[in-house]
Protein backbone atom coordinates (compact mmCIF):
# COMPACT_ATOMS: atom_id res chain seq x y z
CA UNK A 1 0.00 0.00 0.00
CA UNK A 2 3.08 2.13 -0.35
CA UNK A 3 3.44 5.46 -2.81
CA UNK A 4 2.97 3.36 -6.01
CA UNK A 5 3.78 4.98 -9.48
CA UNK A 6 0.34 5.52 -11.01
CA UNK A 7 -0.52 5.35 -15.03
CA UNK A 8 -1.75 7.90 -16.60
CA UNK A 9 -5.38 7.19 -16.83
CA UNK A 10 -5.24 6.89 -12.74
CA UNK A 11 -6.45 9.68 -10.73
CA UNK A 12 -4.32 10.00 -7.34
CA UNK A 13 -6.32 12.34 -5.00
CA UNK A 14 -4.39 13.42 -1.95
CA UNK A 15 -6.11 13.45 1.67
CA UNK A 16 -5.54 17.04 2.87
CA UNK A 17 -6.56 18.13 6.38
CA UNK A 18 -9.22 20.75 6.67
CA UNK A 19 -7.40 22.87 9.25
CA UNK A 20 -10.11 25.71 9.53
CA UNK A 21 -13.10 22.58 10.15
CA UNK A 22 -10.90 20.74 12.76
CA UNK A 23 -10.19 23.85 14.73
CA UNK A 24 -13.62 24.81 14.68
CA UNK A 25 -14.53 21.52 15.88
CA UNK A 26 -11.91 21.85 18.92
CA UNK A 27 -13.12 25.04 19.56
CA UNK A 28 -16.71 23.27 19.77
CA UNK A 29 -15.13 21.02 22.81
CA UNK A 30 -13.11 23.80 24.41
CA UNK A 31 -16.72 25.68 24.40
CA UNK A 32 -18.87 23.09 25.73
CA UNK A 33 -15.79 22.32 28.53
CA UNK A 34 -15.71 25.68 29.59
CA UNK A 35 -19.50 26.14 29.93
CA UNK A 36 -19.96 22.94 31.54
CA UNK A 37 -22.45 21.62 28.97
CA UNK A 38 -22.48 18.56 27.62
CA UNK A 39 -22.51 17.42 23.95
CA UNK A 40 -26.02 16.89 22.09
CA UNK A 41 -27.33 13.13 21.81
CA UNK A 42 -25.90 11.51 19.61
CA UNK A 43 -23.29 14.09 18.97
CA UNK A 44 -19.73 12.84 18.00
CA UNK A 45 -16.84 15.26 19.37
CA UNK A 46 -13.74 15.73 18.04
CA UNK A 47 -10.47 14.31 19.87
CA UNK A 48 -7.09 15.29 20.78
CA UNK A 49 -5.50 12.62 18.58
CA UNK A 50 -7.95 13.60 15.90
CA UNK A 51 -8.57 15.73 12.53
CA UNK A 52 -10.76 16.34 9.73
CA UNK A 53 -9.36 15.82 6.67
CA UNK A 54 -11.13 15.79 2.76
CA UNK A 55 -11.16 14.64 -0.55
CA UNK A 56 -11.59 16.82 -3.52
CA UNK A 57 -13.85 15.12 -6.85
CA UNK A 58 -13.08 17.36 -9.66
CA UNK A 59 -14.35 13.95 -11.59
CA UNK A 60 -17.46 12.27 -10.19
CA UNK A 61 -17.42 9.40 -12.13
CA UNK A 62 -14.84 7.43 -10.30
CA UNK A 63 -13.50 3.47 -10.31
CA UNK A 64 -11.41 2.50 -7.00
CA UNK A 65 -7.72 1.10 -7.80
CA UNK A 66 -5.93 1.53 -4.33
CA UNK A 67 -4.90 3.27 -1.60
CA UNK A 68 -1.20 5.03 -1.48
CA UNK A 69 -0.32 5.26 2.33
CA UNK A 70 3.39 5.62 3.57
CA UNK A 71 4.14 6.26 7.72
CA UNK A 72 7.15 6.98 8.90
CA UNK A 73 8.02 5.27 11.92
CA UNK A 74 5.59 3.21 13.55
CA UNK A 75 1.76 3.45 14.94
CA UNK A 76 -1.71 2.95 13.48
CA UNK A 77 -3.63 5.56 11.50
CA UNK A 78 -7.25 5.51 11.55
CA UNK A 79 -9.99 6.52 8.55
CA UNK A 80 -13.33 7.33 9.01
CA UNK A 81 -15.64 8.61 6.33
CA UNK A 82 -18.19 10.97 7.28
CA UNK A 83 -21.57 11.08 5.51
CA UNK A 84 -22.50 14.68 6.64
CA UNK A 85 -22.03 17.95 4.36
CA UNK A 86 -20.80 20.64 6.52
CA UNK A 87 -22.19 24.11 6.53
CA UNK A 88 -19.94 27.49 7.38
CA UNK A 89 -22.09 27.30 10.29
CA UNK A 90 -21.01 24.38 11.72
CA UNK A 91 -23.68 21.73 11.72
CA UNK A 92 -22.37 19.08 14.74
CA UNK A 93 -21.12 15.75 13.89
CA UNK A 94 -23.83 13.04 14.87
CA UNK A 95 -22.72 9.79 15.36
CA UNK A 96 -24.92 8.17 12.79
CA UNK A 97 -22.78 9.94 10.17
CA UNK A 98 -19.79 7.89 10.08
CA UNK A 99 -19.26 5.50 7.23
CA UNK A 100 -18.54 1.83 7.73
CA UNK A 101 -15.87 -0.14 7.25
CA UNK A 102 -13.43 2.32 8.95
CA UNK A 103 -9.77 2.23 7.32
CA UNK A 104 -6.81 1.15 9.66
CA UNK A 105 -3.37 1.13 8.80
CA UNK A 106 -0.71 0.30 10.94
CA UNK A 107 3.11 -0.12 11.41
CA UNK A 108 4.10 -2.46 14.64
CA UNK A 109 6.82 -0.98 17.27
CA UNK A 110 9.47 -4.04 16.27
CA UNK A 111 8.55 -3.72 12.28
CA UNK A 112 11.51 -1.91 10.81
CA UNK A 113 10.92 1.38 9.49
CA UNK A 114 10.88 0.62 5.72
CA UNK A 115 8.04 -2.47 6.13
CA UNK A 116 5.42 -2.11 4.44
CA UNK A 117 2.05 -1.15 6.46
CA UNK A 118 -0.46 -3.78 7.75
CA UNK A 119 -4.09 -3.45 6.95
CA UNK A 120 -7.43 -5.23 6.40
CA UNK A 121 -7.50 -5.76 2.92
CA UNK A 122 -11.05 -6.73 2.35
CA UNK A 123 -12.15 -3.36 4.08
CA UNK A 124 -9.71 -0.84 2.34
CA UNK A 125 -10.91 -2.47 -0.88
CA UNK A 126 -14.89 -1.62 0.12
CA UNK A 127 -13.74 1.84 1.85
CA UNK A 128 -12.81 2.91 -1.30
CA UNK A 129 -15.14 1.31 -3.74
CA UNK A 130 -17.67 3.31 -0.95
CA UNK A 131 -15.56 6.04 -1.50
CA UNK A 132 -16.24 5.81 -5.30
CA UNK A 133 -19.65 5.33 -4.75
CA UNK A 134 -20.69 8.54 -3.11
CA UNK A 135 -18.17 10.55 -5.66
CA UNK A 136 -20.82 10.47 -8.01
CA UNK A 137 -23.27 12.95 -5.58
CA UNK A 138 -20.22 14.74 -3.64
CA UNK A 139 -17.70 17.32 -4.80
CA UNK A 140 -15.73 16.96 -1.68
CA UNK A 141 -16.10 14.55 0.93
CA UNK A 142 -14.78 14.61 4.87
CA UNK A 143 -13.14 12.07 6.94
CA UNK A 144 -11.98 11.73 10.58
CA UNK A 145 -8.21 10.69 10.83
CA UNK A 146 -7.23 9.32 14.43
CA UNK A 147 -3.66 9.13 14.79
CA UNK A 148 -2.54 6.31 17.36
CA UNK A 149 0.23 4.67 19.01
CA UNK A 150 3.04 7.10 17.83
CA UNK A 151 1.69 7.89 14.60
CA UNK A 152 1.97 11.52 13.85
CA UNK A 153 0.14 13.44 10.79
CA UNK A 154 3.45 14.97 10.02
CA UNK A 155 4.91 11.49 9.18
CA UNK A 156 1.50 10.34 6.90
CA UNK A 157 0.96 10.30 3.07
CA UNK A 158 -2.19 9.50 2.34
CA UNK A 159 -4.54 9.29 -1.07
CA UNK A 160 -6.37 7.08 -2.75
CA UNK A 161 -5.95 6.16 -6.56
CA UNK A 162 -8.72 5.91 -9.16
CA UNK A 163 -9.62 5.39 -12.76
CA UNK A 164 -12.29 7.51 -14.53
CA UNK A 165 -15.22 5.50 -15.32
CA UNK A 166 -15.15 7.05 -19.12
CA UNK A 167 -11.82 4.95 -19.58
CA UNK A 168 -13.62 1.81 -19.27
Amino acid sequence: MDQAEAPSSTMVLEFKEDTALTEKMRLRVSSLQKSGQKRQDGERLLLPHEAVYRLDFHNQKLIFSRWNVSLGGHGRVTITGISQHWTPDLTHLMTRQLLEPIGTFWRNTGDPDESRLKCLEADMQEFGERIAELAKVRKVMYFLFAFKDGAEAAKLRCSVAFRSENDC
